[in-house]
């Protein structure tokens, strides 16, 4: 089926304000130790800024999927992509502790917004035999976005320092013009004509599967960040004795491993189905959990951190699709993005969680990722596997 030029562009807008997103969001996972000393605050509560942030993306998701579902899809994501770049640049301007908390705390909530109304426009967008890969395409956007951030703090950290590393964070608005130019309107949500039933009466009837969907969210939220938060900074920095640009090079060889296996998975949920697919790559995280976190050479854990993030985000890159079908298609911009931010909720305790396990164990972060991201990976597996799926469903109901 040939594409048109709106939906080549709406995949493109999408990647890049999820990928842009994530620039944003693992900025923050850098600077951990130098916040700490300049903000004059110990390392547990440098952390919170990462928990408050998560904790704040479902207020984000429910608010901006409401006016997406009320008003439409585009204008909704521009005015989200705008919010969280200034936001962003605001928290390199924190003169204390607890304004950097409050700062990362409203960034949360525009983070928040965009992966369910970037997805829904997208999936209502593109044909139906694209879906997988699209899928794919769409979150490997948040490894894209660890990727650059790893190359930024590589190239400029040292030379800019924390403040500053903010500032970059003003780039995800020129992306507002091409949206504006080349991005029509979701056809699903133009079709949608009458009355629009209300959240509460939807979720109503389907209460079940929203339970379900906050469940294997949190499962996912601790595989992705348990494997992330800690990594780049307390793992290699603290633990491994890295320096930046080392670390950041680890961290960047980890993500391209993440790109990989969320193209790879998302498409071969085409072809196997959904559930499948999520399973094989959350299998994959066990043989490559030694390397991964018990390590003792550069190379090994290069190795180990790639093969690591082929099997996390695989199983992430079916997660766009999978909950777009699963959907309600009233509330699709709200339904996903919902169901994944309150999935980020109830994980949001993961990097202090780790942090108490490791320092429980002579500041062991390799052990504490490994019981962590072992433990979820076995949960996702019998998730999936007695759960729903609906491959192939229609948009607009």
């Amino acid at each position: 089926m040939k594409w048109t030029s709106s939906q080549r562009n709406v995949v493109i807008a999408a990647y890049l304000g999820w990928t842009l997103d994530a620039f944003d969001f693992f900025l923050m996972v850098f600077m951990f130790k130098d916040i700490s000393k300049e903000l004059h605050s110990n390392m547990q509560i440098v952390s919170t800024a990462v928990l408050l942030t998560l904790a704040m993306r479902p207020v984000g998701a429910l608010l901006f999927g409401r006016l997406a579902d009320r008003f439409g899809r585009k204008p909704t994501l521009m005015w989200n992509i705008l919010a969280y770049s200034v936001l962003e640049a605001a928290s390199g301007f924190a003169p204390s502790m607890s304004t950097l908390l409050v700062a990362r705390a409203l960034f949360g909530i525009a983070m928040g917004g965009e992966w369910g109304v970037g997805s829904a426009l997208t999936m209502e967008t593109i044909p139906v035999s694209a879906r997988g890969f699209v899928s794919g395409i769409l979150q490997v956007g948040y490894p894209s976005g660890y990727f650059l951030a790893s190359l930024a703090v590589y190239l400029f950290y040292d030379r800019l320092g924390w403040r500053y590393m903010f500032m970059l964070g003003v780039i995800p608005a020129l992306l507002l013009f091409f949206i504006r130019r080349g991005v029509d309107e979701s056809p699903a949500w133009r079709r949608q004509s009458g009355a629009r039933p209300g959240l509460v009466e939807v979720l109503r009837l389907h209460w079940k599967l929203a339970i379900y969907g906050v469940v294997l969210m949190t499962a996912f939220n601790f595989f992705s960040h348990g494997s992330q938060d800690a990594y780049p900074n307390l793992f290699l920095k603290v633990q491994h004795h890295f320096d930046t640009r080392a670390g950041a090079l680890m961290t960047a060889i980890a993500n391209l491993g993440a790109i990989f296996g969320g193209l790879v998975f998302g498409a071969l949920s085409e072809k196997i189905g959904r559930r499948r697919a999520i399973m094989a790559a959350a299998v994959f995280a066990f043989p490559a959990l030694p390397f991964w976190a018990f390590g003792t050479t550069p190379i090994i854990l290069a190795t180990g951190a790639f093969l690591m993030q082929i099997a996390v985000q695989g199983a992430w890159g079916v997660i766009p699709v999978h909950l777009n079908e699963l959907s309600p298609p009233e509330i699709r911009a709200t339904f996903p993005g919902v169901i994944y931010q309150l999935g980020n909720l109830l994980a949001a305790v993961n990097l202090n969680l780790q942090v108490a396990i490791a320092e429980a164990h002579g500041n062991d972060y390799g052990l504490a990722m490994a019981i962590v991201v072992g433990t979820v990976a076995a949960v996702i597996v019998l998730l999936v596997a007695f759960g729903p799926e609906r491959r192939g469903a229609a948009m607009s109901g």
